[in-house]
């Protein structure tokens, strides 16, 4: 599925003494299958953005459109649209609420009216895919861990079979190991079922080592749109919004600052081990 915004603007509160403009003038086309990381400190609009890509939201002007199709016309099916984009929410209880973890994954799939065979089918496969076994099935979603609660919830989504899955800040509160098998399962299921995958994040390390794409937002609009060595050339301006580049990016500009003849856009650690032992052997 193909995603596109025109002129998308949002006003919280309008017409009231708390009235704010939340995005501005958004212009976005989210093709298939790529992976976009969206950063921006608090307040800069990313989650409100995300939640109008599945109609959770309705904008104030402008227009979202799904395959070519506008979601805000006349008779549009809503339902559909959420079935093929799913949001993963940064508190997963916040969509959590069945007595146990398999009824809380089939929930999603009861919802579009299939059979209880097929239902329970995709609950299993869905469960496997963000790595819980049988063992957890019976279990209550709220006497899980913050990281298995996360994949309950993604799982929900997965279940439903999505075109594009969007997660709001998913290794939020998780130690290194939790951050890094969420985010390792999620690109290995990318893969897989080519999948679009939306990652809000205000991690820039785990934004660099997964992302093709980076979309910066600040004050309700969108600052960057770029691959992330492109992005991260502007880590001065990034730093004056509230982020940062990832630490490999200050560590290659000082070498760079210092006479070195080095690769400035590396992005990950491993990029930038192989461009300092070439710069060495130079």
């Amino acid at each position: 599925m193909v995603l596109k915004t025109e002129h998308l603007n949002y006003i919280y509160g309008a017409g009231t003494a708390f009235e704010k403009q939340a995005l501005k003038d958004i212009n976005l086309v989210i093709p298939e299958n790529q992976f976009i990381g969206i950063i921006g400190h608090t307040g800069s609009g990313k989650s409100t953005l995300i939640q109008h890509l599945n109609g959770l939201i309705r904008a104030t002007s402008g227009a979202i459109y799904a395959d070519g199709k506008n979601i805000y016309e006349d008779g549009y099916d809503k339902k559909t649209l959420r079935s093929k984009v799913g949001l993963v929410f940064q508190y997963p209880e916040h969509q959590l609420f069945e007595t146990d973890v398999f009824s809380d994954v089939c929930f999603g799939p009861k919802n579009l009216g299939l059979c209880t065979e097929e239902i329970e089918e995709r609950a299993r496969e869905a469960l496997s895919q963000v790595g819980l076994d049988h063992s957890y099935y019976r279990k209550s979603p709220f006497e899980l861990s913050g990281g298995q609660k996360r994949r309950v919830a993604i799982a929900g989504i997965l279940a439903m079979h999505p075109e594009v899955l969007i997660l709001d800040e998913p290794t939020a509160g998780l130690d290194p190991r939790g951050r890094d098998e969420i985010l390792d399962q999620v690109a290995r299921l990318r893969e897989e079922q080519k999948i679009t995958v939306l990652l809000v994040s205000h991690s820039m390390e785990d934004v660099a080592n997964y992302v093709s794409r980076i979309i910066v937002m600040n004050r309700g609009q969108v600052l960057y749109d770029d691959v992330p060595s492109r992005v991260f050339e502007y880590y001065q301006e990034l730093e004056k919004v509230g982020l940062a580049a990832p630490q490999v990016t200050y560590v290659i500009q000082t070498l760079k600052s210092q006479g070195w003849d080095i690769d400035t856009s590396v992005t990950t650690i491993e990029q930038a081990k192989q461009a300092i032992l070439k710069a060495l052997n130079s």
